[in-house]
């Protein structure tokens, strides 16, 4: 089985995720495909960020000429605080430049601050194409449909607008994988005629956004019954997406004993299965794998890794594509 590496918002590890830099060096330093975050604009233009809130990721605090626009919003049951996509048209957010989102922890990446505009998803379709044309790999997209049924409520259809673009710039093929937290966005993707995989991300608690009192939670997905449920022909769902924890299994004091059965149990009930997110900052390994106090520093990433990896699982989210590359090729 060959795992494919998605560079996790392009090469988020070494640029301001989401900019053309990092899609660009996702590819070069060896990723099967790139995952972009899509929202929508007040005038219905998919653009790609990780929230719709982009105060985190943009300069947009810094321009006067929005000062107004700041406001508080319920999203998906939380309330947030900042600009918002669908408060602005493209026009206005093309003038954005993005910004690193982990500036404490990767200060590196705030060298590329304010560099580079804010892409549309027609514009890594393109240069995806481009890309693709320099090498013999097939690369591919794995778009995440972010806050589908908020977007809905405001008269903002995303899996409308979503098959519309991919079509228009002749995506609409097996290259592409679309995933969503949110059940009833990948069924209207498919019925809107959208090929490629279907993705359902889940967390480790909780439910979906869209799920009606008395619904299964991502847990009850997660049982034996739930991924055969998931994996019946009239759900439409290729596959599931689950944060790294429920890879690794672990000990009262949180420390790593192995892999659990996850990984089998999907692909036996007929799922691929995806995980994210591979980094190989302390911060973000679980405790076996952390080295010294820094947060910042590389922990034994490599261990980490390969312990995933070597499950067999379909695929890997990666902010450092170079790293899984390395891990992946040497096994």
């Amino acid at each position: 089985m060959h795992t494919i590496v998605i560079g996790h918002r392009g090469a988020s590890g070494h640029r301001p995720e989401h900019t053309r830099a990092a899609f660009d060096l996702a590819f070069a330093l060896g990723a099967d495909a790139v995952e972009p975050d899509l929202v929508a604009t007040r005038d219905g233009v998919l653009v790609i960020r990780h929230e719709n809130e982009i105060s985190g990721t943009t300069d947009v605090a810094t321009r006067a000429e929005f000062g107004a626009r700041r406001t508080e919003k319920h999203v998906d049951g939380k309330l947030v605080t900042g600009w918002f996509t669908e408060d602005f048209t493209w026009a206005e957010l093309s003038t954005l430049r993005a910004r690193e989102r982990l500036p404490s922890l990767r200060q590196s990446n705030t060298t590329f601050d304010d560099q580079q505009p804010i892409l549309r998803l027609r514009d890594l379709c393109n240069l995806v194409d481009a890309a693709a044309e320099k090498t013999d790999r097939v690369l591919g997209i794995v778009a995440e449909i972010k806050h589908g049924n908020y977007f809905a409520a405001l008269d903002l259809p995303l899996p409308e607008l979503f098959a519309a673009e991919v079509s228009a710039a002749g995506w609409n093929t097996d290259r592409l994988t679309v995933e969503s937290f949110e059940p009833s966005v990948l069924a209207a993707v498919r019925d809107q005629g959208v090929r490629g995989k279907r993705i359902f991300l889940l967390e480790a608690e909780g439910h979906p956004a869209d799920a009606e009192a008395g619904d299964v939670s991502y847990t009850d997905h997660l049982t034996a019954n739930g991924l055969a449920n998931l994996a019946a022909e009239f759900t439409g769902i290729d596959g599931i997406s689950v944060p790294k924890s429920l890879i690794l299994q672990t000990d009262a004091a949180g420390e790593v004993t192995g892999a659990s059965a996850l990984v089998n149990d999907a692909q036996t009930a007929g799922l691929e299965i995806y995980c994210w997110t591979l980094r190989p900052e302390n911060k973000f390994l679980a405790k076996t794998f952390r080295r010294g106090i820094r947060r910042a520093d590389f922990g034994q990433w490599q261990a980490e890794f390969r312990l995933i990896l070597t499950t067999g699982i379909d695929g890997v989210f990666a902010d450092h594509p170079d790293l899984a590359v390395h891990v992946r090729d040497a096994l």
